[in-house]
């Protein structure tokens, strides 16, 4: 259980509170010990920054009565509480507005459902398929690669949607926001990101 909480995602805000990328618990709580960054916190509609040493002073008063989503890590002394927002202290630089391009990203956009049969498989029974296949010219883009289940991929072959008669349920297309995002904020824990993600859900 300490390792499933240890690798939940966690969103980082530069100093000008924009989100800038998702890291998992076990390297947000190396950022606050370091000083690197903050804890925010939203109570009564306020934004309050937290460092290391009074989110633990939190941590142990609110423990005591917790609140139904809040997860808490237990230390020697006491439970510490899983943040879900920090913000870095000194980094300013601007959030990335390119999506990455990789595996992760991909079936993240397609939610994880081959584009072919709608099957929704875990990762290791979905590949990825060009459209047009590279044999005709099909290009790595991300307007040419869609997830797709072992059996459809295997079925489609070297060939066009059309030569296999295959249907593709929806155009791939580039995101406008990374799909990671856009996935971990339909889970209740993360709520809270919406706020500083105006684009997503």
């Amino acid at each position: 259980m300490l390792q499933s909480v240890l690798e939940t995602n966690v969103l980082v805000l530069n100093r000008f509170y924009m989100a800038v990328r998702v890291v998992n618990v076990r390297r947000t709580f190396t950022l606050l010990y370091c000083g690197c960054a903050e804890v925010i916190e939203n109570e009564n509609g306020h934004y309050a920054g937290y460092d290391f040493e009074s989110w633990c002073e939190l941590s142990q008063m609110t423990s005591v009565e917790k609140h139904e989503g809040e997860e808490y890590i237990r230390t020697v002394n006491f439970e510490l509480r899983v943040p879900r927002i920090v913000r870095l202290i000194r980094f300013d630089r601007m959030p990335m507005q390119s999506v990455r391009f990789n595996r992760k990203t991909l079936f993240a956009r397609d939610d994880h459902t081959c584009q072919y049969c709608g099957r929704n498989e875990p990762v290791l029974k979905l590949s990825l398929d060009h459209v047009i296949p590279r044999s005709h010219g099909g290009r790595t883009t991300w307007e040419n690669i869609v997830c797709c289940c072992l059996r459809c991929n295997s079925r489609k072959g070297g060939r066009t949607p059309k030569e296999a008669r295959m249907q593709l349920l929806s155009r791939p297309e580039k995101p406008r926001v990374n799909p990671m995002l856009a996935q971990s904020v339909e889970d209740p824990r993360y709520e809270c990101w919406k706020t500083f993600l105006p684009a997503v859900g």
